[in-house]
């Protein structure tokens, strides 16, 4: 069985560890040049290219309906928007500072759990939650005096994509992986497309097309093409080990964040951001533990 292959779950959340920081640089890298929409078409056009082939030749299911579509649209709007936001971060903000401030999206996550679908949180774990938080402000302050309101865009990344995987959620045992995905790539596309249109009419620089050299293009592609991989290697690896066991390993993110940062852009996080990364980690990582522990604790249901 799947969940008889810990060791794989775990060398598969590495990878999506690894590619997600690496995806982010690239943006960090085009954005200089390449408009956000022009970005945005091309991360969710390859996803779409590269999954609905996959979606037709193993007979998945994609067709959604009713609740389940309506969802799926809010969703994928919600990708848009977080996206895009964590693209702009990034021509701001050093890559480890502005993917350890969207690391309170796991604190988000419980808070929202709690209140939206009633989840039970004791007071450790919301104690934990104001610790991770008063660990992102450290981060943020430095990157605020620097460089104004734009440090706070890495918070609309973190609550965008908290609301992103509670829906997920909600519809994760009604929906294939892959195909969610790629129906949702295409919607994103067929929602860009247009704006593009528009905005190429009523002069709006961020939703230009602009002309790339070979090297840009490989680039943009590249982009859409890491995106997808870490996504699917996420998902895999949930196949093959328990949430629990994985859920520590996604903070292994801000230290790559943190090489890819300096060997590309020779950024690191100040005294001050170090410090509010590690009281993030630390804060997060107690969270997992303590879920872990709830979960075991629990008794079984017949």
């Amino acid at each position: 069985m799947a969940q008889d292959r810990p060791l794989l779950g775990i060398m598969l959340m590495l990878g999506f560890c690894v590619l997600a920081p690496l995806g982010d640089a690239v943006a960090k890298i085009l954005g200089e040049t390449v408009p956000l929409g022009q970005l945005l078409l091309v991360r969710f056009a390859v996803q779409a290219l590269i999954l609905f082939p996959v979606v037709l030749l193993t007979g998945r299911p994609w067709m959604m309906r009713g609740r389940v579509l309506g969802l799926v649209v809010m969703r994928t709007a919600l990708h848009i928007i977080g996206i895009g936001a964590m693209f702009t971060a990034l021509r701001y903000l050093p890559l480890a500072d502005a993917v350890a401030i969207a690391f309170v999206m796991p604190f988000l996550m419980l808070l929202l759990g709690k209140m939206v679908l009633g989840e039970e949180v004791g007071s450790r774990r919301i104690m934990a939650c104001v610790v991770g938080f008063v660990g992102t402000l450290l981060v943020i302050q430095p990157s605020f005096a620097e460089v104004g309101a734009p440090a706070l865009l890495p918070l609309v990344v973190a609550v965008v994509f908290s609301l992103f995987m509670l829906i997920t959620r909600q519809i994760a045992k009604q929906t294939d992986p892959i195909s969610l995905q790629a129906v949702s790539g295409t919607m994103a596309t067929v929602v860009i497309l247009p704006l593009l249109f528009v905005g190429e009419s009523i002069e709006i620089p961020e939703l230009q097309v602009v002309s790339t050299d070979l090297t840009t293009s490989s680039l943009l592609l590249f982009i859409g093409v890491l995106g997808t991989l870490a996504h699917l290697l996420m998902t895999w690896s949930l196949r093959y080990a328990p949430s629990a066991t994985l859920a520590p390993m996604q903070y292994l993110e801000i230290p790559f964040a943190t090489l890819i940062g300096w060997l590309l852009f020779s950024d690191l996080p100040n005294g001050l951001a170090a410090i509010g990364i590690c009281v993030t980690i630390a804060a997060g990582l107690y969270v997992v533990l303590r879920e872990r522990t709830m979960s075991r604790a629990a008794p079984e249901v017949p």
